[in-house]
């Protein structure tokens, strides 16, 4: 069965689930392409793998900074809809619920997914290479 394309970001949740896998699977590439630049022994490769990785990198951190837009959206959303009135009524009520409020759509999605997973470098931490 097929899936219209609009069905993947029907909501804020869905378009910040699916940018948090984008952002794993871009971090799972890079340290492959890491490895085979250890492994490569034309420096051309070597030279053209660098350029992949720190492309990646960029992408690894444009997804980062993706998901926390989305994170403002959606408490913004929250906010307007007063979604969070509850949690703000019962301060104990909100300790206790530090972290991201589970909805119906996040209830079958691991913590892991739920929370943008962080670059493996960060921007002021990237290396130049020279090409």
């Amino acid at each position: 069965m097929m899936r219209k394309a609009g069905n993947h970001f029907e909501s804020i949740e869905s378009a910040h689930d699916f940018i948090g896998l984008f952002s794993e699977t871009v971090t799972e590439v890079k340290k492959e392409v890491d490895a085979e630049i250890l492994d490569s022994e034309s420096a051309r490769r070597v030279q053209a793998l660098r350029t992949v990785s720190y492309n990646l990198e960029k992408l690894a951190v444009h997804m980062k900074k993706s998901c926390r837009i989305l994170n403002d959206l959606r408490t913004l959303r929250r906010l307007l809809l007063e979604e969070r009135t509850a949690a703000v009524a019962s301060p104990s009520a909100a300790m206790a619920n530090a972290g991201t409020p589970v909805t119906p759509e996040l209830a079958t999605v691991p913590n892991s997914v739920r929370f943008c997973p962080a670059p493996a470098v960060r921007p002021q931490d990237e290396v130049d290479y020279e090409l």
